[in-house]
């Protein structure tokens, strides 16, 4: 079997496969063709990737001549309608969110992989790739806050006198924003943490930020190990506890999401506008609604004195490594879907493979997809 791997759109800096991993492809003897200058923002040139065994081609002929077609975003509807009937698409395409895409895949009866779908599983974890990047977006959010914000991230005791260290609260305890919490602590400012899953709390406190407790949150051991919908009584005492934070916090990053779902608000407009001036939010699911009110995706803006940014792709801002952790969860999934002489099997009594792959054959096969779909 052919893959090809397609360049992004000029918003995206990663690549879905380095040459690295293209060369162990290769050595599965599988033959990956890849778009001129797929690579070239990931640090990766064409010459790499020639080395690495693939073949360099253009976006027509990787179109044409492939069977397994790879890529970071979801497709948009033009590119979906250029593919052949029965031809396969991994990339990580939200479908939970992204029902019309579904339905234009099932129509051209093609088998489609996501990879935000990935079970969370101890097996899983290698492949899953919203943790990786989630890694890369804690990281980048809390670099970008202390460079806008007018005062110091660490505590200084100097002859001019004492600066207090900034605090930084962080609404979510997932991947990004445990590392959002590492890296703060790493930059010497005082961190608190809120999130309904009182699992986190220990990670939370274990990384040396204070958890921030609302008592009666619902929990869902079926949801996977993501937050779920809350009742109404919950959301009024979480909202009174996180605006108390907020209103002494330097910096907040927002990264609550619920898969399938418009991202829960937790920073209302009031909560903003009694934030101390100079304050920063970064709001990493602006995407989705975004956890703030005034959230703009991919834009900046400034109210009520405070700097708010919506950005839900920091990934693409580091694009060499977040690049190779993408790809490398890509690889190992891979892995069970091609043997050792690169034949393509779709076993679907692996339940990787069952819960990544969304439609089969003109029909959805994902459960969880089913239920959004058809409610």
């Amino acid at each position: 079997m052919l893959i090809g791997l397609l360049k992004e759109g000029d918003s995206e800096n990663r690549v879905a496969l380095l040459p690295e991993m293209v060369s162990a492809l290769s050595q599965r003897k599988v033959t990956v063709y890849i778009e001129t200058g797929a690579g070239e923002s990931a640090l990766a040139t064409d010459a790499a990737y020639k080395d690495a065994g693939a073949t360099i081609a253009s976006r027509e002929e990787v179109l044409a001549k492939t069977d397994f077609l790879i890529g970071i975003h979801p497709p948009d509807k033009s590119l979906v309608e250029s593919f052949r009937k029965e031809q396969i698409w991994l990339s990580q395409y939200n479908p939970l969110w992204n029902t019309d895409l579904v339905n234009q895949f099932v129509s051209k009866k093609m088998t489609t992989f996501s990879m935000d779908m990935i079970p969370r599983s101890t097996r899983g974890q290698s492949m899953d790739v919203l943790s990786s990047q989630a890694t890369v977006a804690g990281y980048k959010a809390v670099l970008d806050a202390a460079n806008l914000l007018p005062t110091f991230f660490p505590m200084f005791m100097t002859a001019a006198g004492t600066i207090r260290p900034a605090t930084v609260l962080v609404l979510g305890a997932g991947v990004a924003g445990l590392q959002a919490i590492a890296t703060a602590k790493r930059l010497g400012a005082q961190v608190q943490a809120f999130d309904v899953r009182s699992a986190v709390k220990e990670e939370v406190m274990s990384l040396g930020a204070k958890f921030v407790e609302v008592e009666g949150a619902k929990e869902d051991a079926a949801a996977g190990g993501y937050a779920v919908e809350q009742t109404e009584e919950f959301k009024q005492k979480q909202q009174q506890a996180i605006n108390n934070h907020a209103a002494k916090a330097n910096v907040v990053i927002c990264t609550a999401q619920i898969p399938g779902r418009k991202a829960p608000l937790l920073l209302p407009e009031d909560a903003v506008a009694a934030m101390k001036p100079g304050a920063v939010i970064i709001d990493l699911a602006a995407s989705t609604g975004g956890n703030c009110a005034l959230s703009q995706d991919n834009e900046t803006v400034v109210k009520h004195g405070v700097t708010i940014i919506g950005q839900s792709n920091y990934p693409s801002l580091l694009p060499a490594d977040a690049s190779k952790m993408f790809g490398k969860n890509i690889l190992n999934f891979l892995e069970l879907l091609f043997n050792e002489e690169g034949a393509f099997s779709l076993n679907f009594d692996d339940v990787i493979i069952k819960g990544t792959c969304i439609t089969h054959e003109g029909a959805i096969i994902n459960e969880r997809v089913q239920a959004v779909i058809h409610s």
